[in-house]
Protein backbone atom coordinates (compact mmCIF):
# COMPACT_ATOMS: atom_id res chain seq x y z
CA UNK A 1 0.00 0.00 0.00
CA UNK A 2 1.59 3.57 -1.16
CA UNK A 3 1.96 5.98 1.02
CA UNK A 4 -0.70 9.00 1.14
CA UNK A 5 0.80 12.00 0.44
CA UNK A 6 0.42 15.08 2.31
CA UNK A 7 -1.02 18.46 1.09
CA UNK A 8 -0.69 21.78 2.40
CA UNK A 9 -3.50 23.69 1.74
CA UNK A 10 -3.73 27.70 2.61
CA UNK A 11 -6.56 30.03 1.99
CA UNK A 12 -7.73 33.05 3.88
CA UNK A 13 -11.23 31.73 4.45
CA UNK A 14 -12.72 28.10 5.27
CA UNK A 15 -15.27 26.26 6.94
CA UNK A 16 -17.42 26.90 8.75
CA UNK A 17 -16.65 30.23 6.80
CA UNK A 18 -19.07 30.96 4.25
CA UNK A 19 -18.93 34.94 3.21
CA UNK A 20 -15.97 34.47 0.81
CA UNK A 21 -18.23 32.34 -1.64
CA UNK A 22 -16.47 30.37 -4.32
CA UNK A 23 -12.99 29.69 -2.96
CA UNK A 24 -14.00 28.49 0.49
CA UNK A 25 -16.53 26.15 -1.67
CA UNK A 26 -13.82 24.74 -4.02
CA UNK A 27 -11.73 24.10 -1.34
CA UNK A 28 -13.87 22.56 0.94
CA UNK A 29 -15.10 20.05 -2.28
CA UNK A 30 -11.79 19.53 -3.25
CA UNK A 31 -10.87 17.99 0.43
CA UNK A 32 -13.78 16.07 0.30
CA UNK A 33 -13.72 14.51 -2.81
CA UNK A 34 -10.13 13.72 -2.45
CA UNK A 35 -9.47 13.32 1.64
CA UNK A 36 -9.29 9.53 1.41
CA UNK A 37 -6.38 9.67 -0.88
CA UNK A 38 -4.26 12.03 0.80
CA UNK A 39 -3.38 13.42 4.03
CA UNK A 40 -4.80 17.66 4.12
CA UNK A 41 -3.45 19.98 6.44
CA UNK A 42 -5.08 23.43 6.33
CA UNK A 43 -3.89 26.54 7.28
CA UNK A 44 -6.66 29.51 7.58
CA UNK A 45 -7.61 32.25 9.82
CA UNK A 46 -10.24 31.84 13.01
CA UNK A 47 -12.88 34.43 11.47
CA UNK A 48 -14.97 34.58 8.16
CA UNK A 49 -14.41 37.01 5.47
CA UNK A 50 -15.34 41.02 6.91
CA UNK A 51 -15.39 39.70 9.90
CA UNK A 52 -13.59 40.05 13.42
CA UNK A 53 -15.99 37.77 15.78
CA UNK A 54 -13.86 34.37 15.80
CA UNK A 55 -15.47 30.90 14.61
CA UNK A 56 -17.53 29.52 17.95
CA UNK A 57 -15.96 25.89 19.19
CA UNK A 58 -13.09 26.14 17.57
CA UNK A 59 -9.62 26.59 19.36
CA UNK A 60 -7.24 28.44 17.32
CA UNK A 61 -3.57 28.63 16.73
CA UNK A 62 -3.39 24.38 17.27
CA UNK A 63 -3.42 21.81 14.85
CA UNK A 64 -7.27 19.87 14.95
CA UNK A 65 -9.12 17.48 12.93
CA UNK A 66 -12.22 18.63 11.19
CA UNK A 67 -14.30 16.14 9.25
CA UNK A 68 -11.37 13.88 8.21
CA UNK A 69 -8.53 16.70 7.52
CA UNK A 70 -6.16 18.78 9.92
CA UNK A 71 -6.97 22.45 10.25
CA UNK A 72 -4.65 25.09 12.11
CA UNK A 73 -6.82 28.08 12.55
CA UNK A 74 -4.50 31.05 13.25
CA UNK A 75 -6.05 34.14 15.19
CA UNK A 76 -5.29 37.81 13.86
CA UNK A 77 -2.62 38.44 17.00
CA UNK A 78 -0.72 35.21 16.09
CA UNK A 79 -0.34 35.61 12.14
CA UNK A 80 3.20 36.41 11.32
CA UNK A 81 5.85 35.29 8.84
CA UNK A 82 7.60 33.68 11.75
CA UNK A 83 4.58 31.28 13.16
CA UNK A 84 3.53 30.95 9.40
CA UNK A 85 6.88 29.10 8.63
CA UNK A 86 7.30 27.48 12.05
CA UNK A 87 3.44 25.86 11.30
CA UNK A 88 4.25 25.02 7.70
CA UNK A 89 7.88 23.14 8.83
CA UNK A 90 5.93 21.09 11.36
CA UNK A 91 3.68 19.22 8.64
CA UNK A 92 6.74 18.65 6.17
CA UNK A 93 4.74 18.79 3.15
CA UNK A 94 5.10 17.18 -0.31
CA UNK A 95 2.75 19.05 -1.62
CA UNK A 96 1.89 22.45 -0.84
CA UNK A 97 -1.42 24.20 -2.83
CA UNK A 98 -1.48 27.73 -2.57
CA UNK A 99 -5.47 29.42 -2.80
CA UNK A 100 -5.07 32.94 -4.46
CA UNK A 101 -1.90 35.38 -5.30
CA UNK A 102 -2.68 38.78 -3.49
CA UNK A 103 -3.33 37.75 0.71
CA UNK A 104 -0.15 38.68 2.13
CA UNK A 105 -0.42 36.12 4.55
CA UNK A 106 -2.26 33.09 2.95
CA UNK A 107 -0.54 33.40 -0.80
CA UNK A 108 2.30 35.22 -0.48
CA UNK A 109 4.22 34.31 2.65
CA UNK A 110 3.09 30.43 2.04
CA UNK A 111 4.77 30.93 -1.17
CA UNK A 112 8.06 32.27 -0.04
CA UNK A 113 7.49 30.13 2.78
CA UNK A 114 7.58 26.56 0.59
CA UNK A 115 11.06 27.24 -1.09
CA UNK A 116 13.01 26.33 2.09
CA UNK A 117 10.73 23.21 2.30
CA UNK A 118 11.34 20.35 0.52
CA UNK A 119 7.71 19.98 -0.90
CA UNK A 120 8.03 18.33 -4.23
CA UNK A 121 5.39 20.25 -6.19
CA UNK A 122 4.04 24.14 -5.00
CA UNK A 123 0.61 24.98 -6.79
CA UNK A 124 -0.82 28.25 -6.66
CA UNK A 125 -4.61 28.26 -7.91
CA UNK A 126 -5.34 31.60 -9.14
CA UNK A 127 -8.98 31.38 -8.22
CA UNK A 128 -9.97 33.47 -10.91
CA UNK A 129 -7.80 36.85 -10.00
CA UNK A 130 -6.08 36.38 -13.49
CA UNK A 131 -9.00 37.66 -15.53
CA UNK A 132 -9.49 40.71 -17.34
CA UNK A 133 -12.56 41.73 -14.74
CA UNK A 134 -10.95 41.26 -11.48
CA UNK A 135 -7.82 42.78 -12.58
CA UNK A 136 -9.48 45.75 -13.42
CA UNK A 137 -10.49 46.38 -9.69
CA UNK A 138 -7.61 47.95 -8.19
CA UNK A 139 -5.87 47.41 -11.63
CA UNK A 140 -3.02 49.74 -10.45
CA UNK A 141 -1.55 48.03 -7.65
CA UNK A 142 -2.37 44.54 -9.55
CA UNK A 143 -0.56 45.74 -12.51
CA UNK A 144 2.35 46.57 -9.95
CA UNK A 145 2.77 43.58 -8.03
CA UNK A 146 2.66 41.47 -11.48
CA UNK A 147 5.44 43.56 -12.97
CA UNK A 148 7.21 42.71 -9.37
CA UNK A 149 6.28 39.42 -9.39
CA UNK A 150 7.70 38.41 -12.69
CA UNK A 151 10.70 40.60 -12.14
CA UNK A 152 11.63 38.52 -9.33
CA UNK A 153 10.81 34.86 -10.13
CA UNK A 154 8.02 34.91 -7.41
CA UNK A 155 6.22 31.95 -9.57
CA UNK A 156 9.75 30.02 -10.89
CA UNK A 157 8.94 26.52 -10.74
CA UNK A 158 5.61 26.92 -9.80
CA UNK A 159 2.06 25.17 -10.93
CA UNK A 160 -1.01 26.81 -11.41
CA UNK A 161 -4.44 24.90 -11.06
CA UNK A 162 -6.71 26.72 -13.78
CA UNK A 163 -10.09 25.62 -13.26
CA UNK A 164 -10.79 25.79 -17.11
CA UNK A 165 -8.95 26.88 -20.35
CA UNK A 166 -10.05 30.28 -20.20
CA UNK A 167 -8.74 30.89 -17.01
CA UNK A 168 -5.16 28.99 -18.00
CA UNK A 169 -5.30 31.75 -21.12
CA UNK A 170 -5.56 34.66 -18.67
CA UNK A 171 -2.55 33.10 -15.75
CA UNK A 172 -0.27 32.86 -19.22
CA UNK A 173 -1.25 36.49 -20.53
CA UNK A 174 -0.08 37.92 -17.55
CA UNK A 175 2.69 35.86 -16.32
CA UNK A 176 3.74 34.72 -20.05
CA UNK A 177 3.59 31.45 -21.89
CA UNK A 178 5.96 29.70 -20.59
CA UNK A 179 3.85 29.78 -16.91
CA UNK A 180 2.83 25.98 -15.88
CA UNK A 181 -0.96 25.88 -15.82
CA UNK A 182 -3.05 22.30 -15.10
CA UNK A 183 -6.85 22.31 -15.68
CA UNK A 184 -9.02 20.95 -13.53
CA UNK A 185 -12.77 22.19 -13.17
CA UNK A 186 -13.89 22.44 -9.95
CA UNK A 187 -15.86 20.20 -8.12
CA UNK A 188 -19.01 20.28 -7.02
CA UNK A 189 -20.65 19.04 -3.55
CA UNK A 190 -20.66 15.59 -2.78
CA UNK A 191 -23.58 16.60 -0.42
CA UNK A 192 -25.95 17.79 -2.40
CA UNK A 193 -29.83 18.41 -0.88
CA UNK A 194 -32.45 17.25 -3.17
CA UNK A 195 -35.17 19.46 -3.81
CA UNK A 196 -38.24 17.41 -4.36
CA UNK A 197 -40.87 20.09 -5.37
CA UNK A 198 -41.11 22.42 -8.25
CA UNK A 199 -40.59 25.22 -7.14
CA UNK A 200 -42.23 28.99 -7.45
CA UNK A 201 -44.90 28.90 -9.57
CA UNK A 202 -44.52 30.88 -13.29
CA UNK A 203 -47.52 33.31 -14.69
CA UNK A 204 -46.99 35.32 -17.72
CA UNK A 205 -45.59 38.76 -16.93
CA UNK A 206 -44.00 37.95 -14.03
CA UNK A 207 -40.38 37.14 -12.61
CA UNK A 208 -38.79 36.61 -9.61
CA UNK A 209 -35.16 37.05 -10.06
CA UNK A 210 -31.90 36.55 -7.49
CA UNK A 211 -28.52 36.93 -7.11
CA UNK A 212 -26.26 35.21 -4.30
CA UNK A 213 -22.90 36.58 -5.09
CA UNK A 214 -20.61 39.45 -3.17
CA UNK A 215 -21.86 43.05 -3.68
CA UNK A 216 -18.85 44.32 -5.75
CA UNK A 217 -17.25 45.45 -8.61
CA UNK A 218 -16.31 42.09 -9.94
CA UNK A 219 -19.47 40.32 -9.61
CA UNK A 220 -21.52 43.70 -11.43
CA UNK A 221 -24.57 44.11 -9.00
CA UNK A 222 -24.76 47.87 -10.66
CA UNK A 223 -24.53 46.51 -14.13
CA UNK A 224 -27.62 43.92 -13.32
CA UNK A 225 -29.97 47.28 -11.21
CA UNK A 226 -28.94 49.47 -14.94
CA UNK A 227 -30.67 46.82 -16.86
CA UNK A 228 -33.37 47.26 -14.51
CA UNK A 229 -33.70 50.45 -14.26
CA UNK A 230 -33.00 51.89 -17.84
CA UNK A 231 -35.81 49.45 -19.54
CA UNK A 232 -39.38 49.36 -19.34
CA UNK A 233 -41.00 45.95 -19.04
CA UNK A 234 -44.41 45.41 -19.40
CA UNK A 235 -45.35 43.07 -15.89
CA UNK A 236 -44.01 42.69 -12.71
CA UNK A 237 -40.26 41.59 -11.78
CA UNK A 238 -38.96 41.28 -8.30
CA UNK A 239 -34.95 40.94 -7.92
CA UNK A 240 -33.59 39.83 -4.21
CA UNK A 241 -30.03 40.63 -3.81
CA UNK A 242 -28.81 38.23 -1.27
CA UNK A 243 -24.54 38.56 -0.37
CA UNK A 244 -21.85 40.20 1.58
CA UNK A 245 -21.72 43.88 0.52
CA UNK A 246 -17.92 44.14 0.18
CA UNK A 247 -17.59 47.99 -0.53
CA UNK A 248 -19.85 50.15 1.02
CA UNK A 249 -18.96 53.24 -1.72
CA UNK A 250 -20.36 50.47 -4.43
CA UNK A 251 -22.58 49.60 -2.57
CA UNK A 252 -23.84 52.99 -2.31
CA UNK A 253 -24.23 53.56 -6.14
CA UNK A 254 -26.37 50.21 -6.04
CA UNK A 255 -28.60 52.23 -3.67
CA UNK A 256 -29.10 55.16 -5.65
CA UNK A 257 -30.02 53.23 -8.31
CA UNK A 258 -32.73 51.40 -6.59
CA UNK A 259 -34.61 54.69 -5.48
CA UNK A 260 -34.59 54.82 -9.72
CA UNK A 261 -36.61 52.04 -10.39
CA UNK A 262 -40.24 51.94 -11.67
CA UNK A 263 -42.70 50.68 -9.63
CA UNK A 264 -42.95 47.49 -11.82
CA UNK A 265 -39.67 46.44 -10.60
CA UNK A 266 -38.78 45.87 -6.68
CA UNK A 267 -34.81 45.13 -5.47
CA UNK A 268 -34.71 44.34 -1.85
CA UNK A 269 -31.19 43.53 -0.28
CA UNK A 270 -31.82 40.35 1.96
CA UNK A 271 -27.98 40.06 3.57
CA UNK A 272 -25.32 37.24 3.79
CA UNK A 273 -27.19 33.54 4.61
CA UNK A 274 -25.08 30.44 4.46
CA UNK A 275 -25.04 27.99 1.80
CA UNK A 276 -26.66 25.40 3.16
CA UNK A 277 -29.51 27.95 3.39
CA UNK A 278 -29.39 28.81 -0.60
CA UNK A 279 -31.04 25.48 -2.25
CA UNK A 280 -34.25 26.16 -0.70
CA UNK A 281 -34.39 29.83 -0.75
CA UNK A 282 -33.69 29.29 -4.61
CA UNK A 283 -36.94 27.32 -4.77
CA UNK A 284 -38.72 31.42 -4.47
CA UNK A 285 -37.06 32.34 -7.68
CA UNK A 286 -37.75 32.09 -11.53
CA UNK A 287 -34.25 32.69 -12.44
CA UNK A 288 -30.52 33.04 -11.31
CA UNK A 289 -29.58 36.84 -12.38
CA UNK A 290 -25.60 37.62 -12.25
CA UNK A 291 -24.04 39.58 -15.02
CA UNK A 292 -20.72 38.87 -13.18
CA UNK A 293 -17.11 39.95 -14.60
CA UNK A 294 -15.83 37.09 -14.84
CA UNK A 295 -15.97 33.54 -12.51
CA UNK A 296 -13.07 30.90 -12.88
CA UNK A 297 -15.97 28.49 -12.07
CA UNK A 298 -19.28 29.50 -10.43
CA UNK A 299 -20.64 27.45 -7.92
CA UNK A 300 -23.95 29.35 -7.41
CA UNK A 301 -24.94 28.82 -11.41
CA UNK A 302 -24.38 24.93 -11.08
CA UNK A 303 -26.20 25.15 -8.07
CA UNK A 304 -28.91 27.33 -9.79
CA UNK A 305 -29.07 24.63 -12.83
CA UNK A 306 -28.98 21.56 -9.95
CA UNK A 307 -32.32 23.60 -8.30
CA UNK A 308 -33.55 23.59 -11.47
CA UNK A 309 -33.34 27.70 -11.91
CA UNK A 310 -32.44 28.80 -15.38
CA UNK A 311 -29.59 31.82 -15.19
CA UNK A 312 -28.75 34.96 -17.29
CA UNK A 313 -25.28 35.35 -16.72
CA UNK A 314 -22.40 37.43 -19.02
CA UNK A 315 -20.73 35.35 -21.16
CA UNK A 316 -17.48 35.85 -18.88
CA UNK A 317 -18.25 32.20 -16.75
CA UNK A 318 -17.42 28.57 -17.74
CA UNK A 319 -20.62 28.33 -18.77
CA UNK A 320 -21.48 28.99 -21.96
CA UNK A 321 -24.17 27.86 -24.74
CA UNK A 322 -27.14 28.21 -22.50
CA UNK A 323 -29.72 29.28 -24.45
CA UNK A 324 -28.82 26.08 -26.85
CA UNK A 325 -29.69 23.71 -24.19
CA UNK A 326 -32.60 25.60 -22.56
CA UNK A 327 -31.43 26.44 -19.15
CA UNK A 328 -30.50 30.26 -19.39
CA UNK A 329 -28.95 33.20 -21.50
CA UNK A 330 -24.64 33.59 -21.38
CA UNK A 331 -24.71 36.97 -22.68
CA UNK A 332 -21.90 39.53 -23.35
CA UNK A 333 -21.84 42.57 -20.97
CA UNK A 334 -20.87 45.14 -24.20
CA UNK A 335 -25.07 44.40 -25.13
CA UNK A 336 -26.82 45.30 -22.07
CA UNK A 337 -29.84 44.99 -24.31
CA UNK A 338 -29.05 41.13 -24.55
CA UNK A 339 -29.91 40.93 -21.05
CA UNK A 340 -33.39 43.30 -21.55
CA UNK A 341 -34.57 40.75 -23.90
CA UNK A 342 -33.24 37.05 -21.61
CA UNK A 343 -35.62 39.45 -18.90
CA UNK A 344 -38.50 39.78 -21.29
CA UNK A 345 -38.27 36.21 -22.29
CA UNK A 346 -38.75 35.11 -19.02
CA UNK A 347 -40.45 37.62 -17.83
CA UNK A 348 -43.33 36.65 -20.50
CA UNK A 349 -43.00 33.00 -20.16
CA UNK A 350 -45.72 30.69 -19.35
CA UNK A 351 -46.17 28.25 -16.43
CA UNK A 352 -45.15 25.26 -18.90
CA UNK A 353 -42.50 26.55 -20.88
CA UNK A 354 -41.02 27.29 -17.52
CA UNK A 355 -41.75 23.95 -16.24
CA UNK A 356 -39.85 22.45 -19.69
CA UNK A 357 -37.23 24.86 -18.62
CA UNK A 358 -36.48 23.74 -15.06
CA UNK A 359 -36.34 19.86 -16.46
CA UNK A 360 -33.55 20.76 -18.92
CA UNK A 361 -31.71 22.65 -16.14
CA UNK A 362 -31.46 19.79 -13.97
CA UNK A 363 -30.85 17.04 -16.56
CA UNK A 364 -27.63 19.62 -17.91
CA UNK A 365 -26.59 19.87 -14.15
CA UNK A 366 -26.57 16.05 -13.58
CA UNK A 367 -24.58 15.82 -16.13
CA UNK A 368 -21.97 18.09 -14.99
CA UNK A 369 -22.07 16.65 -11.47
CA UNK A 370 -21.80 12.57 -12.95
CA UNK A 371 -18.63 13.21 -15.21
CA UNK A 372 -16.08 11.38 -13.58
CA UNK A 373 -13.19 13.27 -15.86
CA UNK A 374 -13.25 16.22 -13.25
CA UNK A 375 -12.41 14.41 -10.20
CA UNK A 376 -9.66 13.00 -12.46
CA UNK A 377 -8.24 15.99 -13.74
CA UNK A 378 -8.28 17.07 -9.94
CA UNK A 379 -6.40 13.77 -8.61
CA UNK A 380 -3.47 14.86 -11.68
CA UNK A 381 -3.28 17.85 -9.70
CA UNK A 382 -1.32 15.93 -6.94
CA UNK A 383 -0.36 12.93 -8.67
CA UNK A 384 3.66 12.61 -7.58
CA UNK A 385 3.56 8.98 -8.41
Amino acid sequence: MKKKLKVLLTIDWFLPGFKAGGPIRSCANLVDHLKNEYDFYIITRNIDYNSTEPYANIIPNRWQQKDGVQVFYFSEEQLAYRSLKNVMKEVQPDIVYINGIFSRYFSIFPLLISRSLKARRVIVAGRGMFAPGAREVKGGKKQLFFKIAKYIGLYKFVNFHASNDMEASHIQQVLGKRAAVMVASNLASRQRKQIQNEGCPKKANELRLVSFARISPEKNTHYGLEVLAGNSFDGEIWYDLYGQVNDTGYWQTCLELITKLPNNVKVTYKGSIENTEVPVIMQQYHALFLPTKGENFGHVILESLTAGLPVIISDKTPWRNLQWANVGFDLPLEQPTKFKEAIEKMLNMTEETFRLMQDDARKYAMGVLEDKGTLAANRALFDLW
